[in-house]
């Protein structure tokens, strides 16, 4: 009597991400999260040469705390989560109008850093061009997250016809 060997089930696997299926989506939302990634490190450069001691606890805390997210959301495109578009959309947007009210206004409150008028604390022409630069990026990620998100519902409208 010989033994049948049986194969071990395969492991489950979710479905990819509808928006990864779409290849123009998923090659958009990625580009954008790296441009997105790379103005985050331009900006955050700037940060470290004007040193960290000419900013309020509250910006250095919120800038903190926003940056693990937004590292955290890029890497979700990479790792081709189900929901990173939805993170791309949620923080792009918030992300590129606390930059702007952070730095490009006068200053508001302890939760600003603001360039205009800016007198010793190492503001040049370079902080400028960061924070525009970041702000764009945080708007690119966040339209890109839109677009991929249309895409994955076109392709879910076109499975159910």
């Amino acid at each position: 009597m010989t033994e049948t060997l049986k194969a071990a089930p395969a492991p489950v696997r979710a479905a990819p991400a509808q928006w990864f299926a779409d290849r123009q989506a998923a090659w958009l939302l990625r580009s954008a999260a790296v441009f997105y990634a790379v103005a985050w490190a331009v900006h955050t450069g700037d940060h470290v040469r004007r040193g960290l001691g000419v900013v309020t606890v509250e910006v250095s805390t919120l800038g903190s705390i926003a940056a693990a997210a937004q590292l955290l959301i890029v890497a979700t495109v990479f790792l081709r989560w189900r929901w990173a578009a939805v993170a791309a959309v949620a923080i792009g947007f918030p992300d590129a109008v606390g930059i702007a009210a952070v730095h490009l206004l006068p200053h508001w409150s302890t939760f600003s850093d603001a360039f205009p008028g800016a007198y010793g604390t190492g503001v040049t022409g370079f902080s400028w061009f960061a924070a525009v630069l970041e702000i764009l990026g945080a708007l690119v990620f966040g339209i890109a997250g839109v677009h991929a998100l249309r895409a994955a519902s076109r392709r879910g409208s076109e499975r159910v016809a």
